[in-house]
């Protein structure tokens, strides 16, 4: 039976230690007993104590070991730190790139319902490297995903929204997007939505440019959006755009379930300023469920107690109650 938890503590220099804490406080034990910690016992330790909170942590070797025990259980990650935060970028790193091996790992055994990851700088992925990978792309390599079919929701009660392109800047973003990566995040999404909710979506695609550059002959919406769009609708896909990106977030958003977008900000900015922290980051087409809270490290307030638990409350909440079968 699918049932265990698997929660990477991520970034050592964040929230991280303060929203674990907050929302620990608060879940029934039931919850409790099924949840395993991926993270430097020590470490996380003295994070507590430097915060001042009082928690009953364990060091556990495996998931097969006191499946039963309602205190916080940690698989550790072994790892020398000085000094509770202001941990350097090398040690960061390494130690955030070994959690995430550790928790894929794990997530392979049919005993896991899914993972969460606590927030993570990007750079932390990207050190020594060239290239620039989020935790979503991260992840898909590992799971050896093909063709693009990954997908990044950020998802409510409300309303799922989704970049075709991730973590790349705004001026490469019209060479990354086609009409087959387009259509095959596309049906991904609608294939995991049926799954969930045993109905078809309403997707809403958004342009690219202001105005849909008025479906110019050689704009990226006349060559690549709208024939992936009349593709799938020709699919039996309930689908329209490409929408006006501008103004649908001011209310025709109520029209959809999901929204596809086709770079980062673009949906993620109006998603935010709408639902604030009522959101988790959901990655769909890996061979296990990843979701993480909709936010990032905020250095600026360790330590303050300001931090907002609720998006890690919502991603546990959310595997807790999902189906086995989804993956």
């Amino acid at each position: 039976m699918r049932n265990k938890i698997i929660i990477v503590t991520g970034d050592p220099n964040s929230i991280n230690s303060e929203i674990i804490y907050k929302v620990w406080k608060r879940l029934k034990n039931s919850i409790k007993k099924n949840i395993y910690f991926i993270s430097n016992f020590s470490l996380l330790n003295s994070q507590f104590k430097k915060l001042n909170y009082s928690i009953k942590a364990i060091d556990i070797k495996n998931i097969a070991e006191s499946t039963n025990h309602e205190k916080l259980k940690v698989i550790n990650i072994d790892l020398k730190f000085k000094k509770p935060f202001n941990v350097s970028n090398f040690y960061a790193s390494k130690f955030v790139k070994e959690s995430l091996n550790c928790a894929h790992d794990l997530c392979l055994d049919k005993t896991v319902k899914g993972m969460i990851n606590c927030p993570i700088n990007k750079k932390l992925i990207n050190i020594n490297s060239n290239k620039n990978l989020g935790i979503t792309e991260y992840l898909a390599k590992k799971c050896n995903v093909k063709n693009n079919s990954e997908a990044m929701l950020i998802s409510n009660k409300r309303l799922i929204v989704t970049p075709i392109t991730t973590h790349i800047d705004i001026k490469d973003v019209s060479k990354k997007i086609n009409k087959k990566i387009i259509i095959n995040k596309i049906k991904t999404i609608n294939t995991w939505f049926y799954n969930k909710f045993r109905k078809k979506p309403n997707f809403g695609v958004l342009g690219l440019n202001p105005h849909n550059s008025e479906l110019k002959k050689n704009s990226e919406e006349k060559k690549i959006i709208l024939p992936a769009i009349k593709k799938l609708r020709k699919d039996g896909f309930n689908i329209k755009g490409p929408l006006i990106a501008d103004t649908t977030f001011i209310s025709d958003f109520k029209n959809y379930d999901v929204i596809i977008g086709m770079y980062h900000d673009q949906v993620l900015t109006p998603f935010k300023t709408l639902f604030k922290f009522d959101a988790i980051n959901m990655t769909l087409g890996l061979k296990y469920l990843r979701v993480s809270p909709d936010h990032g490290v905020a250095k600026d307030i360790i330590g303050k107690n300001r931090a907002n638990e609720m998006s890690l409350q919502n991603c546990i909440n959310f595997i807790y109650n999902s189906k086995n079968e989804i993956r």
